[in-house]
This record gives structure tokens, sequence and C-alpha cells, in this order.
């Protein structure tokens, strides 16, 4: 019980961690109709970024530099490429930023090698969250940080780590300033506006470009605040970005697309979705026969539905993505048809 509980945890970490990636890419989409194909990238670029700032400035002003680096890094993209492209319509679109992931790939392979880059967390992200103590015939019971060594000598301990609960806290208080900036705002009633009725915002005297230019670097600054605790919690190495790079995706077709509250969501059933199966030993045919289901070896999908569910976990996401659109292509939580 204690397992599938860290799992549980390790799920909604996850899961807020490509929350704090997909939001990004929502953010982007939802006020500009681009898909973003190299917002995994930044992704990357972040975490490098804060590598190579925390030898010099330390790391808690790397964690605030990074992504405003990052961000402006985004913003000239989106001045001189992605702007001059945006008149041919989604294709132009797709093809400049699909092709600048793979720019963005090869200079980070030239700057700092093939291999992954030694990026530990700061002292105080280092060690558990707190302990997870399950004793014969007591039950379970919390000790923060780590548990002493002779509670765990006739009990058995599980430790979260203190970077994934990081991950959680920035994830959520990104959510409750996305919110509040895009409601509550006057810069959030400008960007919305300039979605909906770009001449009127004009008119009142608003620079529509530069605001749409300030989204997309937003956006890429939040992709790269993403890969500084990533890169800290994970590994930061080239194919990261990779990593992530489709399931950020999978979470926004299945949150729906251009919902910030859909995003989070998706993220969230996404990241359990990869991580609890992981604690289930039994097979997809045995959950389907306890459904009532006759599963036996003449049935034309037993090779697959002998699997055990530990074993598909990784295409879950997938499945559930094609499940969407199937049955419901504007996502959960999605507003758009198109």
């Amino acid at each position: 019980m204690d397992q599938v509980f860290i799992n549980l945890l390790n799920g909604l970490s996850s899961g807020l961690l490509l929350f704090m990636l997909s939001s990004g890419l929502t953010l982007i989409f939802s006020m500009m109709g681009v898909l973003n194909f190299a917002h995994a990238s930044f992704y990357m670029v972040g975490a490098y970024v804060a590598y190579s700032l925390v030898g010099v400035i330390g790391f808690w002003p790397a964690l605030l530099l990074a992504p405003l680096i990052v961000g402006a890094m985004g913003a000239a993209f989106e001045r001189l490429a992605l702007r001059r492209v945006h008149k041919f319509g989604h294709v132009p679109e797709l093809l400049i930023t699909f092709g600048l992931s793979y720019v963005i790939l090869e200079l980070v392979q030239l700057v700092w090698g093939r291999t992954a880059v030694p990026f530990t967390p700061p002292p105080e992200l280092q060690g558990s969250a707190f302990t997870l103590i399950s004793a014969p015939g007591q039950g379970m019971s919390f000790a923060l940080g780590k548990a002493a060594p002779e509670l765990c000598t006739a009990a058995l301990c599980s430790t979260f780590p203190l970077t994934r609960a990081f991950m959680m806290l920035v994830a959520l208080l990104m959510l409750l300033g996305l919110w509040l900036l895009l409601t509550r705002t006057r810069v959030g009633l400008v960007i919305q506006a300039s979605l909906t009725h770009p001449e009127m915002v004009e008119a009142l005297g608003h620079n529509v470009p530069r605001v749409l230019m300030l989204v997309f670097g937003s956006g890429c600054a939040l992709a790269a605040l993403a890969g500084v605790i990533g890169g800290i919690t994970f590994v930061t190495e080239p194919n990261m970005a990779v990593i992530v790079g489709s399931i950020i995706f999978v979470v926004v077709v299945v949150g729906g697309i251009g919902s910030l509250a859909g995003a989070f969501v998706g993220s969230l059933v996404i990241g359990l979705l990869q991580t609890l199966p992981l604690t289930v030993d039994a097979s997809l045919a045995s959950a389907l026969t306890s459904l009532g289901l006759t599963i036996t070896p003449d049935t034309p999908a037993y090779p697959v539905l002998r699997l055990a569910l530990k074993d598909v976990a990784q295409i879950l996401p997938y499945l559930l993505m094609v499940l969407i659109l199937i049955f419901r292509p504007k996502g959960l939580l999605g507003t758009r048809e198109d």
C-alpha cells in the first residue's frame, strides 16, 4: 500500500511537470493559433542554460534568470522568423518550428556535448521531503525528511524526493499565477482581446504584434522553467526534449487544445496513467475477466491481452489520445472544434 501511495505522488508530480510544459504550449496556441513543435526544445535549453549559470550565480538566481533568457530567445524567434511565415498559414508555421527543434538540438550538442551533464539540485533540495513508514500491525506513518535508520530496521520505509515536492509546488503556483494573470489583470484582458478582437485592441492603442511576441516568449519561458526543475530532478541530456516532446502533445489533445484547465486535467491524467500501472502485476486479460468478460487463449487479441499492465504503461496515454480523438475530438475540457 505504501508503494502505491508513493507511485500516486510520483504520478501527480510527473503530471504537474507535464502541465508546466503544456501550459506554455496551450498559451501559445490559444492566443496565436501556432502549434509550436519546438516547445520541448526550449524545455531542454532552459535546463542547459540554468546548468551553465549555476556555476556563476548559483541555483536560485539561475532558476529565475534562465527562463527569462530562454523567453527572450523565443520572443526573438517569433519576431524575426515566425512572424514572417504567419501570413502563409499553419503548415509553414509547423515546418519552421519543426526545423527549429533540430537546429536547437544540434546547437546544444555542439556547446554542451552529446552526453548528460552533472546538473545536481542545490543542497536545499537534496534528500527526502518525507518518509512513509509501514510497520507490520501498526499501519502507516509519516516522518518529515529522512526517517531515522532505527525506524526502518523493522519497517518498510519509502521516501519521496524533495525535488519532486518542489516541482509540485512550483507547478501549482504557476497554475495560480496564470489564472490570475489572464482573468484578473489588465494585461490578461489585453492578451485575450488580442485573440478575438485584434482591430479593436489596436484602435485602443495597443501593439497587437508585440503582445503576441510577448505571449510566445512567455510560453517559451514557462517551458524553460519546467526544464530547470526537470533537469535537476531527472537527467539533463540532449534526449530530454525527445522524451517529453510527444507526450506533451498527447496532454494538449486529451485536455483540449487551447484550454488551460484542460491542460491541467490532461497532465494529471497522463501522469497517473504512466505511473499507477507500474504497481499492477495483473494483465489486461485478468482485468477484463474481473469485469465479467470471458478471455481465453482462442480470443483473437489474447497475445496482447495477456501482457501485464506495467508492460504497456507507456502506450496507455497514446491509446487514450486515440479514444479521445474518436469520441471527443475537442478534448476533455476543450472548446475549440478546429
